[in-house]
């Protein structure tokens, strides 16, 4: 592979741990080595597999990285080493992975990211408990909060994903026989995280993410390719919604029909007809809205003039499989006007749409006449308008001439003005003037003496065919102005509800552009929308936001583009526009101007909170180290200064004191560096746990070496299950809390720390019985450099409690303040238990009380 092109990537997708997503990748890298691909192994992990284990033979192998983290060494992949090495394919295991601090990057799939940059093809593997939006549903299944996670977007950008899937028994089964774990950690591992219920839902949420992302890259080659015919790849339910109360009861059906088979979707869609509207009740439309969303579909508004065509194009263009419509609710003398909806749509659908056609409680009761009398005449109505009054009358004057009895050049007169006024209702203004006209010449020929000839004989047969033009004249004009009336009243209620459909989706939070965007595509039936952007008179555009495929990159570009101030334009392909729709585009396109300006303000806000955060964040730090590192260091040099005088021959006691203040002073220093340094890693985030199945009776004891002999009481059961914790932040955290409880504490009592199992958590209580905080002031101790209100400057620099609660979240604990019944302030430290694995080790006896010593740090208060 050339090194100037992006590598690919490919991933195994794996519902859980020990499906095979190492073997397969492994098994492919084989295949690749036997075609002569230059293929190797950046790091895969074979955790004590035997199988997975063998592959790795004759595969060439990149040496690891070895790093030192807390006494102990681990084994990172080297990315220097495998860019210097230029493979054509790097297996890389594990992509969610958080690397050891000090390694190149933070995550694997930012090493990842390096190789694919530099023209290397990436074979790796995830979890689907690894994608970083599903989290919480995870967690909600299997109770465990997954700390290693990959963005969802470096997933989905992967060229080939590939779902390795085994059965939940059969993964059972595997565990069962050692074939994933260890013999210690089967037992725990089966009754826990790989119960049935568990890897089932894990399995599913697998198979349904990977459905979603082959439907992604299906729509996107339907696209590509042109595909306007439905490929049944999956149900899409559409349901046709006319404003009416029967869209309820279309959207439940749709429902349960999408209820029995998995990963259906429901599309409501309500299409306004541009050419006269029915009756529509906006607060309908909105319940409908809600009821569609609440059962997981999503609603659509559409404009067309044709309904059955817009309804089926827009069934066609989301790949639709099935469309749900109501029963007609017209009488039955109105089907003389033609078939109605529902037939329409049913007999044009073709063999790749099933149309359900669903009676509900409205049918037959009527919405009026289905011809709106102001509507816009369509080329049908055009047509039929020019037949009535053209060839109507040549008609009627052979149907009058051959027909014996004679009705009178006045009866004559009112049969072909009645034409007139067909012609001026069904085709407007111009077919009525010609049927006038028309009329009035063959009332002459015909009708009026002497006949057969342009002349009239009697004037009052003149006067006769004159009023009869004028009159047809009149009448066609009234109908044509009251049908341009109706029709600009159908327009603006057309508008209005869009509008008003607009202001509803920003009051319900719909602020995203894309989302915005992709209203205007779909309301004006758009192939793609781009909202476009410069800096100047004559800087290039630039795209601010778009959907839909080949966006316009220039206004000039577009079919339609509608400016935004001097510097901005929403650009739309597909068709042109009439003039009158542009007005509710203007409204679009303000709406997405601000919608951007929004979004960037919500950035440029968060940069200034962080910027604030950090300043005020260096303003307390400037302070602490100008008095309260600076109190301890004056100490230490003036006891230096002191020792080091030769005028004064100091005793060996006042020596001694020298030396014991020079002790003290750095024992201070070394705490509020330690703060310091700690909360500078939590405040940029590198604080990485490594959380292990450890007893609370093995780390506390250790944390109160800072305390005054006979200060705590400590009661720790022996039935205490484990906690997932990593040891040495617990450690740091109860010290914090507990040096802090003991300082502010009245001397007279000691502070208790007790510990308690609570279902699947293991509470810390650190209790003491000193003057307490006020309610509204317990989340505030919590914030760095906040310090109680009473204690004296060089107390400290107020980081203790802030330190321990981001050790403790990290962890995925928590840790709040509550009022100690009596008085003085209680610590709850909140721990996830894990159950005890067999064979484990035994618990160390229960302890009593620990007296040991140490210098308190600060209580901290606003």
């Amino acid at each position: 592979m050339g090194r100037g092109t992006r590598g690919k990537l490919r991933i195994y997708l794996g519902a859980a741990p020990g499906v095979g997503k190492t073997y397969a990748m492994l098994s492919e890298a084989h295949r690749r080595v036997g075609r002569g691909t230059d293929c190797v192994v950046a790091f895969a992990a074979h955790h004590d597999r035997p199988r997975t284990e063998e592959l790795l033979h004759g595969l060439e192998q990149v040496a690891h990285r070895e790093l030192e983290h807390r006494g102990s060494t681990y084994a990172e992949m080297d990315v220097d080493a495998v860019l210097e090495r230029a493979p054509a394919v790097a297996l890389v295991d594990d992509l969610a992975h958080t690397n050891v601090p000090g390694s190149r990057n933070a995550k694997r799939w930012q090493d990842v990211e390096e190789l694919l940059a530099a023209g290397v093809d990436v074979i790796s593997t995830v979890n689907i408990k690894d994608l970083e939006s599903l989290g919480d549903v995870v967690e909600s299944i299997t109770g465990v909060r997954q700390r290693e996670t990959v963005p969802d977007e470096v997933v989905r950008r992967a060229e080939q994903l590939e779902l390795v899937d085994m059965a939940p028994q059969a993964l059972r089964r595997r565990m069962a026989h050692g074939n994933i774990y260890k013999a210690d950690r089967i037992d725990a591992a089966l009754s826990n995280y790989f119960r049935p219920g568990n890897l089932t839902a894990l399995r599913e949420l697998a198979l349904l993410w990977v459905a979603d992302r082959v439907d992604e890259y299906l729509q996107q080659y339907r696209g590509e390719h042109n595909i306007r015919t439905t490929w049944q790849a999956r149900e899409r339910i559409v349901v046709g919604l006319t404003g009416g109360p029967e869209g309820r009861t279309l959207i439940r059906r749709a429902a349960r029909m999408a209820a029995k088979g998995s990963g259906s979707e429901i599309l409501a869609v309500y299409i306004a007809r541009s050419d006269g509207l029915t009756a529509a009740s906006p607060k309908e439309l909105a319940v409908q809205r809600t009821l569609v969303e609440d059962l997981g579909g999503t609603f659509h508004h559409v404009i067309g003039d044709d309904i059955p065509v817009s309804l089926l194009e827009f069934a066609r263009g989301v790949n639709a499989t099935q469309i749900v419509l109501g029963s007609s609710r017209r009488k039955t003398w109105q089907y003389v006007f033609g078939p109605g909806v529902g037939a329409t749509v049913a007999r044009d659908s073709g063999p790749d749409l099933d149309v359900h056609i669903v009676t509900h409680e409205e049918v037959a009761k009527g919405r009026g006449l289905p011809v709106a009398r102001g509507a816009r005449l369509g080329r049908s109505r055009n047509i039929a308008g020019w037949a009535v009054g053209i060839v109507g009358p040549a008609l009627l004057a052979l149907l009058l001439r051959n027909i014996d009895t004679d009705l009178g050049l006045a009866n004559d007169m009112l049969v072909f003005l009645s034409l007139t006024v067909a012609a001026a209702l069904i085709g407007g203004l111009l077919p009525a003037l010609a049927s006038a006209a028309f009329g009035s010449l063959l009332l002459n020929y015909f009708f009026s003496p002497p006949t057969h000839r342009m002349t009239v004989a009697d004037p009052k047969n003149m006067v006769a065919i004159v009023v009869f033009v004028g009159v047809a004249l009149s009448v066609a004009s009234v109908v044509d102005l009251a049908a341009r009336r109706t029709h600009q009243a159908a327009r603006l209620r057309a508008e209005s509800e869009i509008l008003s459909f607009l202001a509803g989706s920003v009051l319900r939070g719909e602020t995203t552009l894309d989302s915005l965007l992709e209203r205007v595509r779909e309301t004006f039936g758009m192939e793609s929308v781009a909202l476009l952007e410069r800096a100047g008179d004559v800087a290039p555009w630039t795209c601010a936001g778009s959907v839909g495929p080949d966006s316009p990159g220039r206004p000039e570009d577009a079919d339609v583009d509608m400016p935004v101030g001097d510097h901005m334009a929403l650009a739309l392909s597909g068709r042109v526009l009439p003039a009158e729709d542009r007005r509710v585009l203007a409204a679009y396109a303000a709406q997405a101007a601000v919608v951007l300006d929004r979004s960037r303000l919500q950035d440029e806000a968060q940069q200034a909170r962080g910027l604030a955060e950090g300043n005020r964040i260096r303003t307390a730090l400037l302070a602490a180290v100008s008095h309260d590192l600076r109190t301890p260091l004056a100490g230490i040099k003036a006891a230096v200064s002191s020792l080091r005088s030769d005028d004064v021959d100091w005793s060996d006691e006042d020596r001694a004191e020298l030396l014991e203040g020079i002790e003290n002073g750095a024992d201070r220093l070394d705490h509020l560096v330690g703060n310091l340094l700690d909360m500078s890693r939590l405040q940029t985030g590198t604080v990485t746990p490594l959380i292990r199945e450890i007893d609370l009776d093995e780390v506390v004891p250790m944390a109160l070496g800072g305390v005054p002999d006979g200060s705590v009481d400590l009661d720790i059961p022996e039935s205490l299950p484990m906690v997932g914790v990593d040891k040495g932040l617990l450690e740091r955290a109860v010290a914090n809390i507990v040096e802090n409880a003991v300082k502010y504490g009245p001397d007279a009592h000691r502070v208790t720390v007790a510990a308690s199992a609570l279902g699947d958590r293991v509470e810390l209580r650190v209790v003491d019985r000193g003057v307490g905080v006020p309610d509204d002031a317990k989340d505030r101790i919590f914030e760095p450099f906040q310090r109680y209100g009473d204690a004296p400057r060089g107390a400290g620099v107020g980081l203790g409690l802030a330190v321990a609660r981001g050790f403790v979240e990290a962890m995925g604990g928590t840790l709040n303040a509550e009022d100690t019944p009596g008085g003085g302030l209680t610590m709850v430290l909140t721990l996830r238990a894990v159950d005890r694995p067999v064979g484990g080790v035994t618990p160390a006896p229960r302890l009593g009380h620990l007296m040991t010593a140490g210098t308190p740090p600060e209580r901290q208060a606003p």
